[in-house]
């Protein structure tokens, strides 16, 4: 709270969910891991091949969260708000693991 008072600009609380990267030796295997993640519930995964034939898949959860506090310096949330979303931040991290 003290750092926030002393803010002038614009301030975010901004928690991103863990994201596993795998390097597969074939699409086929991407493919698979992919299905395994979406079903498990991790819907923002996906399959990146690169100009080299690098195929990459990325196991991405939806734990997202971003909050704008302040504004211009001005606090525009409650001190008790900003204790909600560090508890609702903290639990997100928890599920993470």
């Amino acid at each position: 709270m003290t750092a926030l008072e002393k803010a002038t600009g614009d301030v975010v609380l901004k928690f991103e969910p863990f994201v596993l990267h795998v390097l597969c030796q074939e699409l086929q295997h991407a493919q698979l891991l992919h299905a395994v993640a979406i079903n498990s519930g991790f819907r923002n995964s996906g399959i990146t091949v690169g100009r080299r034939g690098k195929i990459v898949m990325a196991v991405r959860s939806t734990h997202c969260l971003e909050v704008p506090l302040s504004h211009k310096g001005k606090l525009m949330v409650s001190e008790e708000y900003i204790e909600f979303l560090i508890h609702t931040a903290n639990r997100k991290m928890e599920e993470n693991m």
